[in-house]
């Protein structure tokens, strides 16, 4: 319940008020339906001859207790009402003010629930953004250790569970204690003793509960973590569909998914059969109580005597009204029982989005940012060194310098470092040791959103949105016009292509830019980085993946780009950085040549190995 609590604290808080009228309401719930059968009393002792005492008006100001003095008023305006106006129109009357009660019951009832729509709606559209948010604020190095298809299980199935098990059971929590509290407070102002034969099965029916429910949490856990696996291997269904079907291997694939879904069906069978059990073992159990009640106050109305005591026990209308607000405890102990076991199951989900909520973020901005809003001089590697969290040491002591508006290319075998050395420049990872600066500045030290936007990053596999390709050009250009986008496409050889669509730049690509060719995307990925107009531009491998027409074209809109800016090209043909003002060769993470391509190859050494390898 700790858990829960902390849960309401952080996404609930800003419906205080909604949660006011809500307890406010299900009192008034409560109340009313105390009033509405207290209306059975007087009709059983005074209309159908129960009881034949006369009754006088008590003043409200004479000793007698409260209680008595209530009762007995009570009785005797509807003894008043009965001689006036007969039985049968006091009857009336009475059944009258019974529905009215009833009617303000109800409607507090549907006011309470109607009053929690926005709160549950609002608590998981809260928790949907604050994982999305999470997830875009993740350094990428996250991503690597995670599947793809959990997070997407996690922001999908677990905020599902969340809602269905915890958010629809946040009514019945609020209501039910209420309820419960308000009747066994009721009963024992009617009958303190009869009170006590009920309290005795209390913390019985709470400890079967707590047996009962005690490994939902762990199962449910499991079987969302089953979940997981089969939204990943959905996910990778749908990336590798193209070599599944290649290599025949429907059938093996189809094999996996059947093994993951039964192993979740066991585990969700399981938990739901222990979730089932919560509402006939209560129903149970509070016949069980019942019963006992009933046959304790039977005895004593039967003697006339009180079992504790030597005092007269209530009436037989009396004993039927707490019988009836008895039994009303029933249901609201059923629903809390099941809304304890929905709890249970839904913070099983949450324990699993709570990993993503509560990851550390490394990339951190300084307290007091330094100030960057241009380039002017250089960037400068100092003795840096990176490693992963495995301990595996990727780059050892690189000294490397850019100075603004030359072209650095980076050339090296799998595996050397090259996409590690550029991805520290943005700061999608930090060094673990020596430092990286920009114009003498620590880029630790300088804010993350103010370092980004001096760069533009153009990728081997272009990054593209189902969307437009206006608004895929435009993508993190705020107040980009047309004319903006167009002469961007026209400068990344794109606007051609682009007016042979029926839709123009209104054209949907797909999913990934899916109904585009690999070169129309690579061009488009390079307009949107046109009209960014960064001062530093990150190529990584830009024309690796495609065929000789495509990359010529692809190149010719690189060197537009390129002309005027500092630029730091991973290279795999190393036919495109023939002019580069300075190649860099890495060799597993150290820089072990570095001069123009003449000079390299008149070295004879590694990067001629390389360049004659790609020659032959």
């Amino acid at each position: 319940m700790k858990d829960f609590l902390k849960l309401m604290r952080q996404y609930a808080s800003p419906y205080k008020g909604y949660l006011a009228g809500a307890v406010l309401l299900n009192i008034l719930s409560a109340v009313f339906n105390i009033f509405s059968f207290a209306i059975l009393v007087p009709i059983l002792n005074i209309l159908f001859k129960v009881d034949s005492t006369v009754y006088e008006f008590v003043p409200w100001n004479s000793d007698l207790g409260l209680k008595d003095k209530i009762i007995n008023n009570f009785y005797y305006y509807v003894s008043d009402l009965a001689a006036t106006y007969g039985a049968g129109n006091t009857l009336f009357m009475l059944a009258g003010v019974m529905i009215f009660f009833t009617a303000l019951k109800t409607s507090c009832y549907f006011g309470s629930n109607a009053v929690m729509i926005p709160i549950s709606t609002g608590i998981v559209r809260e928790l949907r953004c604050r994982i999305y948010d999470k997830i875009l604020s993740l350094p990428i190095g996250f991503f690597t250790e995670e599947r793809k298809g959990d997070i997407i299980a996690r922001i999908t199935g677990d905020v599902s569970e969340v809602e269905n098990s915890i958010i629809a059971s946040l009514s019945m929590l609020i209501k039910d204690p209420i309820l419960i509290v308000i009747y066994f407070g009721f009963l024992t102002w009617i009958s303190p003793e009869m009170m006590v034969f009920t309290i005795v099965f209390a913390p019985a029916f709470v400890w079967v509960m707590g047996v009962i429910g005690k490994q939902l949490r762990r199962s449910s856990l499991e079987a969302q973590a089953l979940w997981s696996d089969t939204m990943s291997q959905v996910d990778e269904t749908l990336g590798g569909l193209r070599v599944i079907k290649a290599f025949n291997a429907e059938k093996t694939m189809s094999r996996r998914f059947q093994d993951i879904t039964d192993r979740m069906r066991r585990k969700l069978a399981r938990v739901n059969t222990r979730q089932a059990t919560a509402h006939p073992v209560s129903e149970f159990l509070g016949t069980i109580m019942i019963m006992i009640v009933l046959c304790v106050g039977g005895v004593m109305i039967i003697s006339g005597k009180s079992l504790i005591g030597s005092s007269r026990f209530m009436d037989a209308s009396t004993f039927i009204y707490f019988m009836v607000i008895l039994y009303s405890v029933i249901e609201p102990i059923k629903e809390l029982s099941r809304a304890t076991y929905g709890v249970r199951k839904g913070l099983a989900s949450m324990e699993r989005i709570n990993k993503v909520l509560e990851a550390e973020n490394p990339i951190k901005d300084p307290q007091t940012p330094e100030k960057l809003d241009s380039f002017t001089q250089s960037i400068r590697f100092e003795n840096v060194n990176f490693s992963y969290e495995n301990g595996r040491q990727i780059l050892k002591d690189v000294n490397l310098e850019i100075p603004r508006g030359r072209m650095i290319a980076i050339v090296g075998e799998s595996g050397a470092g090259k996409s590690t050395l550029v991805d520290l420049i943005p700061r999608f990872w930090d060094v673990t040791g020596g430092r990286i600066t920009l114009d003498g500045k620590d880029i630790r030290n300088v804010a993350v959103k103010d370092l980004r936007a001096l760069m533009g990053n153009v990728n081997q596999e272009p990054i593209l949105f189902n969307d437009t390709i206006f608004n895929n050009i435009a993508f993190g250009v705020e107040g980009a016009t047309e004319a903006d986008v167009i002469a961007a496409a026209k400068i990344a050889n794109a606007h051609d292509f682009i007016m042979e669509k029926e839709e123009g730049y209104q054209t949907n690509i797909g999913d990934r830019g899916s109904k585009l060719s690999g070169g129309q995307r690579q061009r488009l990925s390079i307009a949107r980085a046109i009209l960014k107009n960064p001062p530093i531009l990150i190529l990584d491998e830009a024309t690796a993946s495609l065929d000789t027409e495509s990359e010529r074209a692809v190149q010719d809109a690189l060197d537009r780009l390129m002309t005027s800016r500092t630029t730091i090209a991973i290279a795999h043909r190393l036919s495109t950085i023939r002019h580069a003002d300075e190649i860099v060769v890495l060799h597993e993470g150290q820089i072990v040549e570095r001069g123009k391509h003449e000079e390299l190859i008149a070295l004879g050494g590694y990067y001629k190995k390389l360049y004659d390898m790609q020659a032959l």
